[in-house]
């Protein structure tokens, strides 16, 4: 079609991809907490030096899944992330 500019087609890295044990379905719709300010998340257990898979911006409303106190948790978002945060950067809803 004329009038139209293409880009050019990459094919993204593997760690571009959500692992799926890190996605859950059907995502929730009701949450219990929210994200207090600007807050990374991992796929895995935090370790230190480990970069962050990525960062919810504050006022995300979350699940709580697991959290047992201590300075991390595991929440899912309403697109059914799964992750680990720190467990001070939440507010109950």
């Amino acid at each position: 079609m004329e009038g139209f500019l293409r880009p050019e087609a990459t094919v993204l890295p593997e760690g571009a991809l959500v692992p799926g044990q890190n996605l859950i379905r059907p995502a929730p719709n009701q949450f219990t907490h929210v994200v207090t300010r600007s807050q990374s998340y991992f796929y895995g257990d935090p370790q230190p030096g480990k970069p962050p898979d990525g960062q919810f911006p504050a006022g995300t409303k979350v699940v709580l899944l697991v959290g047992d106190g201590g300075p991390h948790c595991r929440v899912a978002d309403g697109q059914g992330l799964y992750v680990a945060i720190e467990s001070a950067g939440l507010k109950r809803l």
